[in-house]
C-alpha cells in the first residue's frame, strides 16, 4: 500500500506556475550552441560559469539557467508564488513536513530575490519565490523573431516511483489533476497537474526516480517545430531527435523530444487546451491505449520510458535513484513490435467510439 506523505496543518503556498528550471551542464559551450544557436532562447546574462536564457514572451530574469559541472543533473523546479508572504508559506509548510528547507534573501540565481528550497518529500528540488528582475518582454521584437522561436516555458515532468504518493502531495500543495493515465486494477501510472489555466505546470510518470524527464516550451504553432526539426537535419544533428514530431493524446498538443548533448530532454510543445474552470474535469486514459502518447498510435521509443535526468539535494549532490515497484508504463505498453491496442474491444476495425472504418471506404 502507498504510504501517503500527511498533509500539513499550515496552509500551502500559492502557487501561480512553473517559473525556471536550473541545470547542470558538463560543457558550457556545447549547451548554449544547443539552446541558444539552435533553439533561439535569449540571453539574458551569461558568466564563464552560468548561462541565464528566457523565452520571447518572459519578462522575468529567466525560464533556463545552464550551470556548468561535473554532473549533468537538474539543481531545481523553481515556481512563481502569488506573493512575498507565500515565499514565507513555502518555508513554513515544508518545515511542518520534516524536509530539508534552506532560505536565501538574495536568491539562489541572478535575477531572482527572497527564496526557499527544499528537497521535497519526493526528492525533487522544488524552489519558490516571488522577487524577481523585470528584463524586457521581447514579444514585438520581430526583428529577433526565429522561425522555430519558443515563446514560453510550458511544464516539468518529474519521474518518480510511486505515482500515488506524488500525486496527493502534489494536490495537497494547490495542484489539479487534468488528466491521468490506470489500468484497469486502477495503478495510476501518470498523472498531469496544473497551476496555471494549461494541462500542466508539472506532470508525475511513473518510473525509477526521483528524476527530471523532460522540459518543456511552448511554440506559437506546429509549423514552429516542424522548422526545427528541418534545422536540426540540416545540421546533421537529427539522431538527437528522439520522438516526433507528433500529437499527444494526452493534452491534445502537438510535441517533440530532442536530447540536449547531455542528455537532458527537451520537449517543444504547442496546442493543449484552458483548464481554468474550477470543474474541469480529469481525462482518463487507459494505460493500453496507444493513442495516450502518440494521437497517431506511433510507438514510443524505450528511452523514454527508461532515460531521464538526475535531481540534486540541495548540497549539489546526485539524489539516490529508486526503482519503481508497480508495473512500468514501458513493461505494460511496449512489445516486439512496439505497439499496444488502441480500441476498447480490441478489434483492428473499431477504434474508441464504435467508429467502423469500412463505413466510409
Amino acid at each position: 500500500m502507498t504510504d501517503f506523505i500527511p498533509t500539513p496543518t499550515v496552509p500551502a503556498p500559492d502557487i501561480v506556475r512553473c517559473a525556471y528550471m536550473e541545470i547542470v551542464v558538463t560543457d558550457l559551450a556545447a549547451s548554449r550552441a544547443f539552446y541558444v544557436d539552435l533553439l533561439g532562447l535569449h540571453v539574458t546574462e551569461e558568466d564563464e560559469n552560468a548561462i541565464y536564457l528566457r523565452s520571447l514572451e518572459e519578462f522575468i530574469h529567466h525560464n533556463l539557467v545552464l550551470r556548468k559541472g561535473p554532473v549533468a543533473a537538474v539543481a531545481a523546479f523553481a515556481y512563481r508564488v502569488k506573493s512575498p508572504a507565500e515565499v514565507d508559506a513555502a518555508e513554513a509548510y515544508y518545515r511542518e513536513l520534516g524536509c530539508r528547507v534552506e532560505r536565501r534573501k538574495e536568491g539562489f540565481t541572478k535575477g531572482i530575490g527572497d527564496a526557499v528550497r527544499v528537497e521535497d518529500p519526493l526528492g525533487f528540488p522544488y524552489e519558490f519565490f516571488y522577487e524577481v528582475e523585470h528584463v524586457e518582454r521581447l514579444t514585438q521584437r520581430y526583428d529577433l523573431y526565429s522561425a522555430g522561436e519558443l515563446v514560453r516555458l510550458d511544464h516539468f515532468n518529474q519521474v518518480t516511483p510511486d505515482v500515488p504518493r506524488g500525486r496527493k502531495y502534489l494536490e495537497d500543495l494547490g495542484f489539479r489533476v487534468s488528466e491521468d493515465i490506470k489500468d484497469s486494477d486502477g495503478v495510476t501510472y501518470a498523472a498531469w497537474m496544473h497551476r496555471k489555466q494549461t494541462v500542466h505546470d508539472t506532470a508525475l510518470t511513473g518510473g525509477n526516480g526521483p528524476r527530471m524527464h523532460h522540459v518543456a516550451f511552448a511554440t506559437h504553432e506546429k509549423h514552429n517545430i516542424i522548422q526545427i526539426c528541418d534545422k536540426m537535419g540540416a545540421l546533421r544533428i537529427s539522431d538527437r531527435i528522439e520522438r516526433g514530431p507528433g500529437r499527444h493524446g494526452v493534452s491534445n498538443a502537438f510535441y517533440l523530444y530532442i536530447l540536449d548533448p547531455d542528455g537532458h530532454r527537451i520537449e517543444i510543445y504547442t496546442q493543449d487546451y484552458y483548464t481554468g474552470d474550477p470543474d474541469n474535469p480529469t481525462i482518463t486514459w487507459d494505460v493500453h491505449d496507444n493513442q495516450r502518447r502518440d494521437w497517431w498510435g506511433n510507438p514510443v521509443v524505450p528511452s523514454w520510458y527508461t532515460e531521464a535526468s538526475l535531481v540534486l539535494d540541495l548540497d549539489g549532490n546526485p539524489q539516490p535513484v529508486i526503482e519503481r515497484t508497480d508495473a512500468s508504463e514501458m513493461a505494460v505498453t511496449v512489445g516486439a513490435d512496439g505497439f499496444s491496442y488502441t480500441r476498447k474491444d480490441g478489434s483492428p476495425e473499431g477504434d474508441r467510439t464504435g467508429f467502423k472504418l469500412g463505413a466510409q471506404l
